[in-house]
């Protein structure tokens, strides 16, 4: 008897002190990639099915910080299934950090909603991976929202050299791609000056 309080408190604390439940299910996912069939293709689309539940809702629809959180899932389940996180690891890199991400809602996802979350690396550069992910309804195929994601990583070439086995060539930034690089190196510059770290570097 005792044994049982014991466990139920040290649940209670885990759920009360942490986000148990995103634990979890990242584990579930990473398991589930796992014996799905790899991905060689590191450009290729991965589609991960979803449904909009009650606890995924305000006002009836959707909540804004739950599409970030379902492309956390999403992303995870690509690294796993395109050997990104293979690479990484047997290289002892420094896992992928999101650095930056821009989200666009153009249509509402309501309670019970059937969605399809078409994740994509568009390209890479030394110091990240970009990634667009799309929320597609299923019953209509209307795009409900568009997001890109700078996933930043030290040294992505030798990962990607370990992946191919040989040297690969970035794909070509598509332009409204450029143009959200273009604005984070903006705002990094306009901070770094803001906080003095271009003076301290002189």
């Amino acid at each position: 008897m005792w044994w049982l309080l014991w466990l139920l408190g040290a649940l209670l604390a885990l759920f009360s002190s942490l986000d148990l439940w995103y634990f979890l299910r990242t584990a579930a996912v990473i398991l589930k990639a796992w014996f799905q069939p790899p991905v060689y293709d590191i450009t290729a689309e991965q589609v991960v099915s979803g449904r909009v539940t009650f606890n995924d809702i305000d006002m009836c629809h959707m909540n804004n910080a739950r599409y970030l959180r379902e492309c956390d899932f999403a992303r995870v389940s690509l690294y796993t299934r395109n050997g990104v996180f293979k690479a990484v690891w047997a290289l002892r890199g420094n896992m992928l950090v999101v650095g930056a991400n821009t989200i666009r809602y153009r249509r509402a996802l309501f309670v019970r909603e059937g969605y399809e979350l078409r994740s994509r690396v568009v390209t890479w550069d030394e110091k990240a991976f970009y990634l667009e992910q799309r929320f597609v309804l299923t019953k209509d195929g209307v795009l409900c929202a568009i997001m890109y994601c700078k996933q930043s990583t030290i040294r992505t070439t030798p990962i990607m050299q370990h992946l191919c086995k040989r040297k690969v060539e970035c794909p070509e930034f598509p332009e409204d791609l450029q143009h959200w690089v273009s604005f984070i190196s903006a705002s990094s510059q306009a901070l770094r000056a803001e906080s003095g770290l271009h003076d301290k570097n002189k």
